[in-house]
């Protein structure tokens, strides 16, 4: 119990500026009415609901993560040493990559928010999408350190090939399949993969490292997620190309984006119960079958896990209900207000101040920017501070999120901003050394959490949508302008942290 208030009080602490942020716009700036002008009180409820559900339900949830899914991707990881065949490795990596997404919060917050925007893209069949390219890759990562590839290799033919695919894909498919590498990376998946690859590299250590083991296997275990985030991009490419193909190559229109559909709290429980199942049940079906033929640990480290999933499904099932009853609107609303026809032309600029201070405060409260943090500090002895690590990635997020705001006010094609920045990550690969290079494409996928996807994410679609509704026939639709807030993110962290290896690097040169 004592875990549960202090981790309570953490996440309440560190997603304090996301409530002033609401309050301030939508108490002081622009108060909520119903359409006969009096104060609309349910929404403040909602409201008040809403932002206390994600707070108590992501403290169960990080509370169960460590005993269960965590857990079993150590175990899993540390048992591959038994299989002999590499074929049956990158499986295990194919499968545990594919069902890890399956059972990630932000996946499914994504997916619904793509949903409401249009209805041909089903939200079952596009979590499995994007589910199948991280599986992909996530094997493709771990023959990659059977095979010992070089990752600078990797990562720079992957991306001129995905930036070469971007050209004939449907200009509405581009920023959401960066948005959906974003969100695939997040709470559950990078934590259990990671664990995954670390059993996989430590298992190979006495194999086939010689010399500073401790720097090898470092080299061996990050990068997996970057790797495994390119999957998504190409897969949701793909997608896009067979829905443009089905109807003809030409997309059906875009709907009038309303987040705020579900107004009844039981009626959100009930329409996630499923759903949450459905995301953890695969993940304990694969793992018992290793816990019988492979794994064998103890009976009580066994039940541990099993009775670890409980915290995780009720704190996943209060989180995502409440996101749907009373919190996702609440995005949607802010964007709206600031681009009101009763405000002067400049007011929609101050969206840029607001875009700032959450992508630092939305940064600060993803629990995986903590681990890696952490693990940063470690890798480093000390001379890189977890606190370093974190407020670097934290502005650099803010200043995404104003480009990503200033893409969707000027309705610029999200390739004019990419493109540039992806180089200059590309090129500082050159100089930097492979661990970082590989925890800095991690690091991309690890900021784009379930708090992005339940808020900036509605905040963008909802200025979308305002910019669409102000700027006649001729805007571009909400599905092309409003998502790419999490590609942005996504880039940042690549270039602030091989930034951070670069220092790290001269300060430890003779």
């Amino acid at each position: 119990m004592r875990l549960f208030f202090r981790t309570v009080r953490e996440s309440f602490i560190t997603s304090l500026p996301l409530a002033a942020i609401i309050i301030i716009v939508c108490v002081f700036i622009e108060p909520m009415r119903t359409y006969s002008g009096a104060i609309n009180v349910f929404n403040y409820v909602r409201l008040a609901i809403g932002y206390a559900g994600v707070v108590v339900g992501q403290a169960l949830f990080l509370i169960g993560l460590e005993t269960s899914i965590l857990s079993v991707g150590k175990s899993v990881g540390q048992s591959l040493d038994k299989i002999r065949m590499a074929s049956f490795i990158v499986l295990f990596g194919f499968l545990f990559g594919f069902l890890a997404t399956l059972a990630e919060p932000a996946v499914t917050v994504f997916a619904r928010q793509t949903n409401l925007v249009m209805a041909e893209i089903n939200e079952r069949v596009f979590i499995f999408v994007m589910a199948a390219g991280i599986g992909c890759f996530a094997g493709f990562a771990l023959y990659r350190v059977m095979k010992n590839i070089n990752i600078k290799i990797i990562f720079t033919i992957s991306y001129i090939l995905i930036f070469a695919m971007a050209f004939f894909v449907p200009n509405e498919f581009i920023a959401l399949a960066f948005d959906g590498s974003g969100a695939t990376t997040g709470d559950i998946s990078v934590p259990f993969m990671l664990a995954l690859g670390f059993g996989v590299c430590a298992s190979l250590r006495n194999k086939k490292f010689n010399g500073n083991e401790n720097e090898k296997l470092n080299d061996c275990t990050f990068g997996i997620i970057g790797i495994a985030s390119i999957g998504p991009i190409l897969s949701i490419f793909l997608y896009g190309l067979v829905l443009s193909f089905i109807h003809g190559g030409t997309l059906p229109p875009t709907l009038e984006y309303n987040p705020g559909a579900q107004e009844n709290l039981a009626e959100a429980v009930i329409f996630n119960l499923g759903g949450v199942a459905l995301a953890l049940l695969p993940v304990m079906l694969i793992f018992i079958p290793f816990q019988f033929f492979l794994i064998k640990m103890p009976k009580k480290n066994f039940t541990k896990i099993l009775l670890g999933t409980i915290p995780v499904y009720i704190g996943l099932l209060i989180f995502l209900s409440s996101i749907d009853f009373g919190f996702a609107f609440a995005g949607a609303y802010i964007g709206e207000v600031f681009l009101s026809e009763a405000r002067p032309e400049w007011f929609r600029w101050i969206l840029l101040i607001i875009g700032f201070v959450l992508g630092v405060a939305i940064t600060l409260s993803e629990p995986a920017v903590t681990v890696l943090g952490e693990q940063l500090e470690g890798l480093t002895d000390g001379k890189i501070k977890r606190m370093t690590i974190r407020m670097t990635l934290a502005i650099g997020i803010g200043f995404s999120s104003v480009l990503a705001i200033i893409k969707i006010l000027t309705e610029l094609n999200i390739l004019l901003f990419l493109i540039p920045l992806y180089i200059i990550a590309l090129i500082m690969m050159k100089f930097t050394n492979k661990m970082f290079v590989g925890l800095a494409f991690d690091s991309g996928g690890v900021t784009g959490g379930a708090l992005t996807s339940a808020f900036l994410t509605p905040l963008t679609l909802g200025i979308a949508q305002a910019v669409a509704t102000t700027s006649g026939p001729n805007a571009q639709s909400v599905l092309t302008n409003g998502f790419g807030i999490i590609a942005f993110i996504s880039i940042t962290p690549m270039i602030a942290v091989q930034t951070l290896g670069l220092i790290y690097e001269k300060r430890n040169t003779p």
